[in-house]
């Protein structure tokens, strides 16, 4: 490998990437930015589809009276958007290939705040990262944008061709960024979800990472650790009172169980609190993820029968709802045929739909899924604990 480092251009990438996870998104990095760029202010603006204001807009150090006539009215005007995905463009290039009566507004406003020297880049995302490709060219139903902006004061030189050679170089870690930054806004909507339909559903939750350390834990979990009745805190750690449920756990958080099933149920004596049934949930994690959690661990006490909601059969076992409408139909004790009756499908479509059922949720047979969703504390009412 040859050529020397730069030190400057390593510090920004260190901004960028370390910006992914700070309380104010890329404010450090903007800041850096504009600085290595030898700008006035470097600019952030990410897009939601068919909104006429931004979602993101970030410029450090601009004028707080600008950035509110952008956002609330030159933001919906702005022609300087939908850039070849991934490319530095300039302002002045762009508009020269405009009529020169188009975006008068515009270009006023752009002329009077003296910041009209500006290079840009646009990372276009068609329905989100997680498995879309950058779209190209202007429209696109359902992409969003971000928009990464670099301006100097028109009083300044205009930027040169090593500058824009600079900021092209920076692009591809732009992307990879931006991308990184929404999976794990993703994950944290995914994460308050999960919890919060357990809460609901009077469950437990305890989430463990590989060392059998407690990642988090609900309220309801809380209060059945403090009694310390078969299974309890140790430390950092959840321990049970049974060494065979103990031993369990270790194979489960290694995937070494026999069935090798998604979902594992067994039951916890507790004579003076009440038994709860454990159901546990393997997480989808790289091996990389030591500290992230491992597996999910639902707690619940079955109670006399009751109506199951097939949205939350959906969230909590990872269903389609078209499978969790069969699987509660089927917690009734009806017979597939009688299931697809009631639910007006063909009994093939039912039964492939039965099938992935029990591909996502580890079991074999109908009464072993009515089963699981009893001991979830679905279907049955005053299952929590």
């Amino acid at each position: 490998m040859g050529g020397a480092i730069d030190p400057a251009f390593s510090d920004l990438l260190a901004l960028l990437y370390a910006g992914v996870g700070e309380d104010q998104p890329w404010r450090r990095f903007l800041e850096a930015l504009a600085q290595w760029m030898d700008a006035s202010f470097a600019t952030l603006i990410i897009t939601a589809p068919g909104k006429r204001q931004p979602a993101t807009f970030l410029t450090p150090g601009s004028s707080p009276e600008f950035d509110a006539a952008y956002t609330e009215t030159l933001f919906a005007a702005d022609p300087f958007q939908g850039l070849s995905d991934g490319m530095v463009t300039s302002y002045a290039e762009f508009m020269a290939n405009l009529p020169d009566s188009a975006f008068a507004q515009y270009r006023q406003a752009m002329a009077q705040s003296g910041f009209d020297q500006v290079l840009g880049v646009d990372l276009h995302f068609g329905g989100g990262v997680r498995g879309a490709g950058p779209g190209t060219g202007r429209g696109g139903e359902g992409r969003w944008e971000a928009r990464f902006r670099v301006s100097r004061h028109n009083s300044l030189p205009d930027f040169t061709r090593e500058e824009r050679a600079r900021l092209q170089a920076l692009a591809p870690h732009l992307r990879i960024a931006i991308g990184l930054f929404e999976k794990l806004q993703f994950a944290g909507a995914e994460h308050g979800m999960f919890h919060a339909t357990a809460q609901g559903l009077g469950l437990a939750l305890v989430v463990l990472d590989r060392n059998r350390r407690i990642v988090s834990s609900n309220a309801l979990a809380e209060t059945l650790l403090a009694q310390a009745e078969g299974l309890r805190r140790r430390g950092d750690e959840l321990a049970f009172s049974d060494g065979a449920h103990q031993k369990l756990l270790a194979d489960l958080l290694a995937g070494d169980t026999a069935q090798g099933a998604s979902l594992t149920r067994f039951r916890v004596a507790r004579p003076a609190q009440g038994d709860v049934v454990v159901t546990a949930r393997p997480l989808d994690l790289s091996a990389i993820h030591a500290g992230a959690g491992a597996l999910a661990l639902f707690l619940a006490r079955p109670g006399p029968e009751a109506h199951t909601d097939p949205q939350v059969l959906r969230d909590l076992l990872g269903l389609t709802m078209a499978e969790a409408r069969l699987a509660a139909v089927l917690g009734e004790g009806l017979s597939l045929v009688e299931a697809a009756q009631r639910l007006g499908i063909a009994h093939n479509t039912a039964k492939v739909q039965l099938r992935a059922v029990f591909a996502k949720t580890g079991v074999r047979r109908q009464a072993q899924l009515v089963a699981l969703m009893g001991s979830l504390g679905l279907g049955f009412a005053g299952g929590g604990v």
